[in-house]
């Protein structure tokens, strides 16, 4: 079972979780700081649970649901779902 590839880079993974975040913040998405925790925004546990699962959903990547705490701004965060998809691809 394999699916199309495709090639995530660190600019558009910022991009979604700067889209995404600002959906459930209702803010727009160019108030999204990358490098601004996520906490400061007002991201709460619910939020960031639905987070996992939209990363979940449209990249078909486990992720613990503590992730938005482990990786708290939106940089930090897009780095560590580009390391998980090189680890996917056996890239590593």
């Amino acid at each position: 079972m394999s699916a199309p590839t495709t090639v995530h880079t660190s600019e558009s993974l910022t991009t979604w979780l700067a889209e995404r975040i600002a959906l459930y913040l209702k803010r727009r998405p160019s108030e999204i700081d990358p490098s601004v925790p996520l906490a400061e925004y007002g991201l709460d546990s619910v939020a960031a649970l639905s987070l996992c699962g939209d990363i979940e959903e449209d990249f078909d990547l486990v992720l613990e649901p503590t992730v938005a705490w482990d990786y708290p701004t939106v940089q930090a965060l897009a780095q560590h779902l580009m390391e998980e998809f090189s680890a996917e691809s056996g890239a590593v």
